[in-house]
């Protein structure tokens, strides 16, 4: 029998894993779980970042996310990347005709306004 061709990305291999570390749990982690089984590809370190921050409180050392929230509807975002969360909030108030608070990893907040 010979062998598929699947549109799989093959399985990580150990030396090109990305880790986080956090201070204050006192551990490390490699991202090999959100790269294979969550299959979040690029993103591992985002969702790990975000799930991390969900379940203890804290986000994992050095990273910190630039938060969207629409100001008129409970539609919000959280990206560690300002570029994303620029995108999402423009898009938000492009579509709704919403304005959106964005408050960036250092807590400067900017609103992002409807297009008239």
């Amino acid at each position: 029998m010979a062998d598929r061709k699947t549109d799989e990305e093959p399985p990580a291999s150990e030396e090109n894993v990305p880790t986080v570390s956090c201070d204050r749990c006192g551990r490390e982690w490699d991202l090999g779980y959100e790269l294979e089984a969550m299959a979040v590809g690029n993103q591992a370190i985002e969702q790990f970042a975000l799930d991390h921050q969900r379940h203890t409180g804290h986000f994992p050392d050095g990273l910190a996310v630039w938060q969207a929230d629409c100001r008129h509807c409970p539609e919000s975002v959280q990206r560690l990347e300002e570029r994303g969360a620029r995108r999402w909030a423009a898009t938000h108030a492009r579509h709704t005709n919403h304005d959106v608070t964005l408050v960036g990893d250092d807590g400067h907040e900017t609103i992002v306004h409807a297009p008239e």
